[in-house]
């Protein structure tokens, strides 16, 4: 695979397409793994066919990849395909009318509410009677992500880059810039905005020490929380807890919950920042898989 084309595909889907720069790496790596399978093969951006991009596929379903890795895998692919006809370097696309595997295989996992529960109860750790502030203020930090995550359905790449002025506490909302550096508003509840107050006021200062910063949420040396800090965090909650926990399984359960609760499609779409609603009506098979579930264990004839 061509370093170079390679280099001009995301700084173009960087510059003119104007996607997010988590989106370009995710491209990045998709892209690195399918030069790395065609090498053996002697194939390059402008001789690769269809038939090597259904082998290369079938490889990452041959690995256990999951669903969703495999559609990004395709979409990376067919992006630079698109990009090399631009280019004029190929003049068919070989990846034209390329079927994504059905998501529907395996559908989101949903907690219940009373595992949220448990989940925001152990997220603030022990009231910290005998603990240092600095183990106070990552306790805090961490009951009020948690919380937000859960209260506002954010990605967990949302939560992380939030800054200060991005919270409307009197206003009870948030501005987040989600996939495609598109904003949106989303609520936030009560819980949520009393925690995040009371981290701010009381313990952001000792993470911050000495620094300055526009982000909300800090790690311990007051640099901007990371996505695999916060995925390990998750993690030791869930082990604590005996229950499989992600940031993306708490996205999951705000959506599932919301729909129980009896919202529509289209407010929950706004919420989660769907640009297709498609992509928001897996959530109505998991809460009819929830029913036929409760009606099966408890109706007498069934």
């Amino acid at each position: 695979m061509s370093a170079d084309l390679v280099r001009d595909f995301l700084a173009y889907l960087s510059a003119e397409k104007g996607l997010a720069g988590n989106t370009v790496q995710s491209y990045r790596m998709d892209l690195a793994m399918f030069g790395k399978f065609l090498a053996p093969r002697g194939k390059g951006p402008g001789s690769f066919t269809r038939p090597d991009i259904i082998d290369f596929l079938d490889r990452m379903r041959d690995e256990a990849y999951s669903t969703s890795s495999i559609c990004r895998a395709i979409s990376s692919v067919k992006g630079f395909c698109r990009f090399l006809l631009l280019e004029k370097v190929i003049s068919e696309d070989p990846s034209e009318n390329l079927q994504s595997p059905k998501r529907w295989e395996k559908l989101p996992k949903a907690l219940s509410v009373e595992q949220i529960k448990e989940v925001l109860s152990i997220s603030g750790g022990p009231d910290g009677t005998g603990k240092r502030p600095f183990d106070r203020a990552l306790f805090a930090r961490n009951a009020a992500m948690v919380e937000l995550l859960y209260s506002s359905g954010l990605r967990v790449s949302e939560l992380v880059t939030l800054r200060l002025e991005d919270i409307n506490f009197s206003g009870g909302f948030i501005r987040v810039v989600g996939k495609g550096s598109k904003e949106r508003v989303v609520p936030m509840n009560g819980r949520a905005i009393e925690r995040v107050k009371g981290y701010i006021r009381d313990f952001r200062p000792a993470l911050l020490g000495r620094r300055s910063s526009e982000f909300l949420f800090l790690t311990g040396r007051g640099a901007p929380m990371t996505r695999q800090r916060f995925w390990q965090t998750m993690k030791a909650f869930g082990k604590v807890l005996n229950i499989d926990l992600s940031p993306h399984t708490v996205r999951h359960s705000f959506a599932t919950h919301l729909l129980e609760g009896g919202a529509d499609l289209r407010s929950l779409q706004k919420m989660l920042g769907h640009s297709d609603i498609s992509t928001t009506q897996i959530y109505t098979k998991v809460t009819m898989d929830r029913i036929r579930k409760v009606y099966q264990q408890h109706h007498p004839r069934a």
